[in-house]
């Protein structure tokens, strides 16, 4: 996948949240990215390769 995504993007992962939700919200870019799950509101952050890794698809810009 392309990497084509910035600040505020709604992504959906391949697996789901424990909340149930799939869809998270990048809230920092960088060597680590900062997800937001948009249900529950948890963070979680990732090194990019493994962020890249376990993206789905890009849902909204």
């Amino acid at each position: 996948m392309k990497n084509d995504y910035k600040l505020n993007t709604i992504v959906e992962m391949k697996k789901q949240h424990p909340c149930g939700s799939k869809n998270f919200e990048i809230i920092r870019l960088g060597a680590d990215i900062k997800i937001k799950c948009v249900q529950c509101g948890r963070i979680i952050m990732l090194p990019r390769i493994e962020f890249n890794k376990k993206i789905k698809k890009i849902v909204t810009y």
